[in-house]
């Protein structure tokens, strides 16, 4: 399974990991992602997503 939401298209991020004696080590700043399942009202019936938080939160806006 790849870490990439299936509504918004987001995925992980590249970083560094900065120390107190400021040496940068990269890092991967991953997608926060849950399983969710979703009522679609264009097909009335219940669909499986994998969707990041902020997408739930906005999904009254989206309307499946």
């Amino acid at each position: 399974m790849s870490k990439v939401c299936s509504m918004s298209g987001k995925k992980a991020n590249n970083a560094y990991n900065i120390s107190h004696s400021h040496v940068k080590t990269k890092k991967k700043q991953n997608v926060n992602l849950h399983k969710k399942r979703v009522w679609s009202i264009k097909k009335n019936c219940w669909i499986k997503l994998i969707i990041s938080t902020k997408i739930i939160k906005s999904l009254n806006k989206v309307k499946i």
